[in-house]
């Protein structure tokens, strides 16, 4: 791929002096299910090795930075990881490198079914406020009706960052300013997006949650795309959700909380096992918001305007060493792929990721609508002409993986995406721009 020269294996991403970004996938502090630390986020060593390079490339600045999921207690992740230590001895070793971020402006935890949050836990000059207006790939599934949803979040805040003609992102401010930024994400399946990988990765550049639509109220039959269908008591469901994330008061919460426990045994009763939170291939919401920062990465500029001209070089190096499965992305089980994917698209990376996991890319809307024609593109070459170089052969990546490499256990709501599926609604759009080889490399753990 041309990347390591006389300074290293980043000697040609990095050019001396250049501000350097790494973004690894440090969502939570613990797996919710009993599969570990290891399928959950981006492996310690590959962070080190990571950091390592670029400061032998010579970077004047390097950081490393997130924003996990509001319940993330991120000084115990980074204990049990040991980037704790090895980051404040690396600081007092070389002053280039400016230790780990913590991107996120709110922290929060559940208390007898209140959500209590820790607001304002950075200044907003720490971040750049984006606004896409029309140009979001949220704009064609905004309706004015309010109905965009992040779980375990209060909807009025959603209301005020995203409708029809404004779409506004907060991205954190030293992810503009990089020249370089290192994509680190971990490869595993994920309930409401299919897939998290290089695409995904990027929600960890914004600051609040708030600006982050995940899905949107409704089952499919009423214009929504929380869940398949309809049904009365996943009305309720949602209603009650609602009432939850409104109150800040322990009485009305616990009353709330109960009412949904009660709920969702009603449902599963019924047969249910998808839930409201937009967990299914039909989720038509959170590709589009993906896709929304992976345009302001590469296209944004510090002073919060978008150019027709990328802004800095991104490049994305996934820990598929041991992958997840199962229900990613807060609780996988492990997925032995011993892979390290290394690429310089986004797109190209998830196209062989989801192929990793046994999906067909096209089903995954995430993948598939990131080969789409839009302004400030992700792509321009078609996606059958993504190509791999390294372990799994040489070669277009349609004929090096026409089966199955791996035993994958996908999302229940994701099943019908995979290879031997059903296939999966998504929006229509085509990738036939211009064509371009996009490599993609595949190197084992121990190479």
């Amino acid at each position: 791929m041309g990347w390591a020269n006389e300074r290293g294996p980043l000697g040609n991403v990095i050019a001396p002096g250049a501000r350097v970004l790494i973004k690894p996938n440090l969502v939570l502090h613990r797996n919710e299910g009993p599969g570990g630390v290891d399928p959950l986020v981006t492996h310690p060593s590959l962070i080190r090795a990571t950091v390592d390079a670029a400061l032998r490339a010579g970077a004047s600045r390097v950081l490393v930075g997130d924003a996990p999921i509001q319940g993330c207690d991120l000084p115990v992740l980074l204990r049990t990881t040991g980037l704790d230590a090895w980051a404040s001895t690396l600081v007092k070793q070389d002053p280039r490198f400016k230790g780990i971020r913590d991107f996120r402006r709110t922290t929060c935890v559940l208390v007898r079914g209140v959500r209590v949050a820790a607001e304002h836990k950075q200044p907003l000059e720490n971040f750049v406020l984006f606004d896409l207006g029309s140009e979001s790939l949220l704009q064609p599934i905004t309706n004015g009706g309010d109905r965009f949803r992040v779980t375990w979040y209060d909807p009025r805040l959603l209301h005020t960052t995203h409708g029809p003609g404004f779409h506004k992102y907060l991205v954190s401010r030293e992810i503009m300013d990089a020249d370089v930024v290192i994509s680190l994400p971990k490869l595993k399946t994920h309930r409401k997006a299919g897939i998290t990988c290089a695409l995904k990765n990027l929600v960890g550049i914004n600051g609040n949650k708030e600006y982050l639509p995940h899905h949107r109220l409704g089952g499919s039959a009423a214009g929504g795309d929380c869940y398949p269908g309809d049904s009365l008591v996943k009305r309720a469901l949602e209603y009650v959700a609602d009432r939850q994330n409104l109150t800040d008061s322990y009485v009305a919460g616990a009353f709330w909380h109960g009412l949904d426990i009660a709920l969702s045994r009603i449902s599963r009763w019924q047969g249910d096992s998808l839930g409201i939170d937009g967990s299914w291939s039909g989720n038509d919401t959170v590709w589009r918001m993906c896709l929304d920062l992976n345009r302001i990465l590469l296209y944004g500029r510090a002073d919060a305007t978008m150019t027709d001209r990328v802004q800095r070089r991104v490049i994305h190096i996934v820990d598929a060493v041991m992958a997840g499965q199962g229900n990613g992305p807060l609780a996988p089980d492990p997925l032995p792929m011993g892979l390290i994917l290394a690429a310089q698209n986004a797109a190209a990376t998830d196209w062989v990721g989801a192929r990793l996991l046994g999906y067909d890319p096209v089903r995954i809307p995430l993948v598939h609508g990131a080969f789409h024609r839009f302004h400030w593109p992700l792509v321009d070459f078609p996606s059958d002409r993504i190509q791999l170089v390294g372990d799994l052969g040489e070669g277009l990546t349609g004929k090096l993986l026409q089966r199955n490499l791996y035993a994958v256990d996908q999302p229940l709501g994701w099943r019908d995406a995979a290879e031997s599926g059903e296939p999966a609604t998504v929006a229509p759009g085509n990738g036939n721009s211009t064509a371009k080889k996009a490599e993609l490399a595949t190197r084992p753990w121990d190479a």
